[in-house]
């Protein structure tokens, strides 16, 4: 299987680099800076259990051609636009595996390429790149699952999983991606919420006389959106997420709030306004995430 990874950044850099090492044809498109570095020095992979690196292939845009059975975009969500340009010579042939923030970059990519030329997938990692160019990884989380969303694509998510199983990087295979990708999203959406409006890390806001129960309350929004687009988030998730967000002590915060400190562009439209949207179509209240969401719009046209 010949893969091609869309950018090298926090999840294609990591993930990528570990299915390197452990045999996998994986080819970057990275843009020509990018490529510059990595030539030089190899890509960098720096994990709270040691360091590595590896010489990956790369390519730039104007050189792709089609010749991969997979290609992977792991940009940010409002990225999307410019990866699919920059995956034109290469997009006649192939599955896209998208491992994006939110559910609406699957519409755009079906109406493009069609749905059985789709996969589903979630990555679970907190990542950054360094000032050296390294990829960093932030903790210990990282997990990679994918599914297929039609029978054509069984086969090759089989493969896929195959691979990743020859790693040292937790992978899942679920057939029902797409909850999956909902899963995801409520917890997201509630992360970043919180810790944003916050601007404080989990056990920060447990530690508050009110913080838990408001995780909570805009966890159940989120949560009751999820039922109205028939993708209810089963108990057991629920309650482990739940966990999660209120634990005391807990250090973890949301890459939306890392991008909101550092004045980057931040993904509040696709993980917080994409649900809100759901939620009118389904006319389900959820005052806290629009307060959240109402805040990030906010500070991110001031930060323009």
């Amino acid at each position: 299987m010949k893969i091609l990874i869309v950018g090298a950044g926090g999840i294609g850099g990591f993930f990528g680099a570990k299915l390197q090492q452990s045999g996998a044809d994986i080819t970057y498109l990275l843009r020509e800076q990018r490529q510059q570095l990595i030539q030089a020095q190899g890509l960098t992979i720096e994990t709270p259990k040691g360091s590595f690196t590896v010489h990956p292939k790369t390519v730039l845009a104007a050189q792709l051609e089609p010749i991969y059975d997979l290609i992977i975009l792991a940009c940010k969500a409002f990225d999307l636009d410019d990866s699919l340009k920059s995956i034109a010579k290469a997009s006649s042939q192939g599955v896209i595996l998208p491992f994006l923030n939110g559910f609406t970059h699957l519409e755009v990519l079906d109406r493009q390429f069609g749905k059985e030329r789709v996969m589903g997938g979630v990555a679970h990692i907190a990542a950054t790149i360094s000032e050296s160019g390294s990829v960093k990884q932030l903790t210990e989380l990282g997990s990679f699952t994918i599914g297929p969303r039609t029978p054509q694509q069984v086969a090759l998510s089989q493969e896929l999983f195959s691979l990743c199983k020859k790693t040292d990087f937790d992978a899942f295979y679920h057939e029902n991606i797409e909850q999956t990708l909902w899963d995801k999203w409520v917890f997201l959406a509630t992360l970043a919420g919180m810790t944003t409006i916050c601007r404080g890390s989990i056990g920060e806001i447990a530690a508050t006389p009110y913080g838990k129960d408001l995780s909570k309350r805009m966890f159940a929004e989120c949560c009751a959106i999820a039922s109205s687009e028939s993708h209810p988030i089963a108990e057991k998730t629920q309650l482990s997420s739940q966990e999660i967000l209120t634990k005391e002590g807990s250090p973890f915060t949301a890459s939306m709030l890392r991008d909101l400190l550092a004045g980057k562009k931040n993904e509040h439209q696709h993980i917080l306004g994409d649900l809100i949207g759901f939620a009118n179509q389904g006319s389900i209240d959820c005052p806290l995430l629009k307060i959240a969401f109402t805040h990030m719009a906010v500070e991110s046209k001031s930060a323009v």
